[in-house]
This record gives C-alpha cells, sequence and structure tokens, in this order.
C-alpha cells in the first residue's frame, strides 16, 4: 500500500495536536496557580473576601489574626462574626 504525501501529512498533524493537548495536563503548578489569581471574580476567578494563598506573607498574618480572634471572648469579637438571624417556621 503506497503512501502519499497527504497520508504523512494528516498523521504528522494528528499525531502534532495530541502532543500539543497532552502537554496542557503537565502545566507547571506555580504557573497555573499564578494565572488563577489573574482571572476576574466575575469570570469564575478568587472571589475578593478569599484568604491569601498558603505559604505567602500575609498567610501567615491572616492566620495569626485569625487565632487572636478565636481566642477572644465572643463579646469582644464585633459584629463581624455575627450571623443573620434565622426563623423557625418550617419551610414548605
Amino acid at each position: 500500500m503506497p503512501t502519499s504525501a497527504r497520508h504523512l501529512a494528516t498523521l504528522f498533524a494528528l499525531a502534532l495536536t495530541g502532543c500539543a493537548l497532552g502537554g496542557c495536563g503537565t502545566i507547571n503548578e506555580k504557573l497555573s496557580a499564578g494565572t488563577a489569581d489573574l482571572i476576574p471574580a466575575w469570570a469564575g476567578g478568587l472571589p475578593a473576601d478569599a484568604p491569601p494563598r498558603p505559604g505567602t506573607a500575609q498567610y501567615d498574618e491572616f492566620m495569626r489574626e485569625r487565632e487572636r480572634k478565636r481566642l477572644m471572648p465572643a463579646s469582644e469579637r464585633g459584629d463581624e462574626n455575627k450571623s443573620a438571624p434565622t426563623s423557625q417556621e418550617a419551610v414548605h
């Protein structure tokens, strides 16, 4: 069965496409984490109130503040930790 240039070109294009798509699964985790931070919230990115990523200086400060608030008495924490009152009515 003779192999034509068209068949070789088609096989080469399919192999190149397969290798390119296979490479998408091996993106460096640091590159993908940095890229995810750049996606706006309206497009599915991190919300504005998301905690900082572990391993950063902001994360360490966030955890220290969280621990400090956890050790405070509930009366001194402020209104930010209070949840909305819930009604006891049955929902049908």
